[in-house]
């Protein structure tokens, strides 16, 4: 069934896939339910309060539903792949837009919209579909109005001005560092990058000023004397953990870490498991950036190296925030650890990310093989 000679459509996918990738994303969605068994009674009781397990049922739905999207996405042709990037990122946009006026209020953030099954976070679908969408507009071959980075600047501009009045600072900083990798990969010119650089500087210092928790939790990161609420009862499951950790369902300390189950995870992975497994965690997300920016790097053409990059690096970058907000080595920032982290859109986001990088490296044909440029996409002739 699986033999090269076999011409079928499962076939044609499974001996062009990166199945190493493939193989490291899977495992990371196993460890996500298995931390979800973890977690759960922690989210859902207390110390002295008996809990259960509807968020590892819900994670189970949320990871079936999730591998259909990762499969999904990763069939699709480069052509595909570019329209489905334009209406994702379309779609996303004007969800984070609703979400000023309809979304769920949560500690003074809008940020979601109930779905009833779960909290919808249209943001967390920006990254995939700029990530593609900018990297076919700097790879095209036909000349603009504009230069290409102005015109992916036009893009991006919206999106940071929805998600600060939300305001979520987090998803902000995701999209400023993917639109920085995106120029530097395509080797944009230093004004650019340094325009870059000063521009995130000046967001960040308004958002320091204009935002009271942003600037209570740069405050209280830069004291060394004070590592928070939260930052601390991490730290104290890191060190009650250990080396091998506490055992399953035997941590103590989760159950007094709110979002335990999302944003701390990996505090609950380093009490019940140990530094063992936060270690193979973070080993398993470095091995899988450097396979899919190796996999962009051998590509032929431009646009398959620089989305397949950026769509790697965003997702990395994801997880050393989330990662090292749980060790103190960065300022809270309300950022859930890909593939592992309970919850719909986390796992729905970060699957069809990588379903798009899956689908951007696939070995293809070297013959035959003429990729249309953005306005050949919507059938206007070059």
């Amino acid at each position: 069934m699986n033999s090269r000679a076999n011409r079928s459509p499962y076939a044609a996918w499974w001996w062009t896939i990166d199945r190493m990738a493939l193989l490291l994303m899977l495992a990371l969605i196993t460890i996500g339910l298995m931390l979800a068994f973890a977690a759960s009674p922690a989210a859902t009781g207390g110390p002295l309060t008996a809990g259960d397990f509807r968020y590892t049922i819900k994670q189970i739905l949320f990871a079936v539903i999730a591998a259909g999207i990762l499969g999904s996405a990763s069939v699709l042709s480069l052509k595909q792949l570019k329209i489905a990037a334009a209406i994702t990122f379309a779609v996303a946009l004007i969800g984070s837009a609703l979400v000023l006026v309809i979304g769920t209020e949560v500690l003074g953030a809008k940020r979601s919209i109930e779905m009833g099954l779960f909290s919808l976070q249209p943001s967390e679908f920006l990254k995939p579909g700029f990530a593609v969408l900018a990297a076919a507009i700097i790879a095209d071959r036909q000349a603009m109005a504009l230069p290409k980075p102005v015109i992916t600047l036009l893009l991006i501009v919206p999106a940071i001005a929805i998600l600060l009045l939300q305001p979520d600072v987090g998803q902000t900083t995701l999209l400023l560092a993917l639109w920085g990798a995106l120029l530097f990969f395509s080797g944009a010119p230093m004004f650019w990058m340094a325009a870059l650089g000063g521009g995130t500087a000046g967001l960040g210092a308004a958002a320091y000023m204009l935002f009271p928790h942003v600037h209570h939790r740069i405050d209280q990161f830069l004291n060394p004397t004070d590592t928070g609420y939260q930052t601390g009862l991490a730290l104290k499951a890191f060190a009650h953990g250990g080396l091998t950790g506490v055992g399953p369902g035997a941590g103590t300390i989760k159950y007094r870490i709110p979002e335990a189950h999302s944003d701390f995870i990996f505090a609950v992975a380093g009490e019940e498991f140990g530094l063992i497994l936060c270690a193979v965690i973070a080993l398993l997300f470095g091995f899988l950036t450097i396979r899919l920016l190796l996999r962009a790097a051998s590509q032929r053409d431009r646009f398959s190296q620089l989305a397949g990059a950026g769509l790697a690096i965003v997702t990395a970058f994801q997880a050393f925030i989330n990662m090292g907000v749980a060790v103190n080595l960065l300022p809270a920032k309300g950022m859930t650890l890909p593939f592992i982290s309970s919850g719909g859109s986390s796992l729905f986001a970060v699957a069809l990310t990588m379903g798009f990088a899956l689908a951007v490296t696939r070995q293809r044909p070297q013959l035959g093989t003429r990729e249309s440029s953005l306005l050949e996409l919507w059938g206007v002739r070059a």
